[in-house]
C-alpha cells in the first residue's frame, strides 16, 4: 500500500515504518507534504513505527505513534524541488518527532532492550482513551499535553499551565478565549486518565 507497510492480520489496522541511523527525535524525514496532510485529517492514517539501528544494521530502539498523535503542527513543509531536478517543484515534510508528546512515543525497543508488550499495549490503551478525529480539538489538547509536559514536577497548578497562554496564542490565533480552553482539555485530560484532580486548580500526572 502507498502509506502503510504492515497491516495486523488479527484487527485490521495499518503500520507505516520509518527507518534511520541516528537518534529518533528533532525531525524525520517523510513524502509529499500534500499527501501528508491529506492522511492526517483522514481515519485511515497508519501508526507510525520509528526504528533506530546502527552501522551494522543492529536495532538500537523502536517506538510507536498512534496515529491520533498526528497534527498539522507536528508536519513541516519542505521547500519545493528547483526547477532543474527531476521531480521539479515537488515539495516533501518533516514529522517534527519533537512536537509530539512524550506519551505518543511509545517505546518497544529501548537500547537493544525489548520492553515487556504488555507495558506497551497498556500505555497503548491508555493514551487511546484520549483519540478524537477532529482536528482542531486534537491538536488543542495534545498543545497543552506538550505545556503540561515542559512542567518538571509530577504535581501543577492551573495558573502554572496559564503560564503557556502565549505560547497556546500564537500556535491558535484564531482562538479568543486561551484560558477556557486551556480548562476544557485539562478537564478532558482528567476525565481519560492522563491526569488526576487533587483540589481546585491542581492536578497531578498519571
Amino acid at each position: 500500500m502507498p502509506v502503510a507497510d504492515f497491516q495486523c492480520k488479527h484487527c485490521g489496522e495499518i503500520f507505516e515504518l520509518k527507518s534511520k541511523n541516528g537518534t529518533i527525535d528533532g525531525k524525520l524525514s517523510d513524502g509529499a507534504y500534500g499527501t501528508m496532510m491529506e492522511r492526517i485529517t483522514s481515519t485511515t492514517n497508519p501508526d507510525l513505527f520509528v526504528l533506530r539501528y546502527a552501522r551494522s544494521l543492529e536495532v538500537i530502539d523502536l517506538i510507536i505513534i498512534p496515529k491520533f498523535f498526528f497534527t498539522p503542527q507536528v508536519i513541516e513543509k519542505r521547500k519545493p524541488l528547483s526547477a532543474t531536478a527531476r521531480r521539479a517543484g515537488w515539495t516533501g515534510c518533516n514529522i517534527l518527532l519533537s512536537e509530539i508528546p512524550k506519551q505518543g512515543r511509545i517505546p518497544i525497543i529501548t537500547n537493544q532492550k525489548v520492553v515487556d508488550p504488555k507495558e506497551v499495549v497498556s500505555k497503548y490503551r491508555n493514551i487511546s482513551a484520549v483519540q478524537t478525529n477532529n482536528i482542531e480539538n486534537r491538536s488543542w489538547l495534545l498543545d497543552v499535553l506538550n505545556c503540561i509536559n515542559k512542567i518538571d514536577k509530577g504535581q501543577f497548578t492551573l495558573s502554572e499551565v496559564y503560564e503557556f497562554q502565549n505560547e497556546l496564542q500564537r500556535r491558535h490565533p484564531d482562538n479568543h478565549n486561551v484560558e477556557a480552553k486551556i480548562r476544557q482539555q485539562l478537564q478532558v485530560l482528567r476525565d481519560n486518565g492522563i491526569l488526576e484532580f487533587v483540589d481546585r486548580g491542581v492536578y497531578r500526572k498519571r
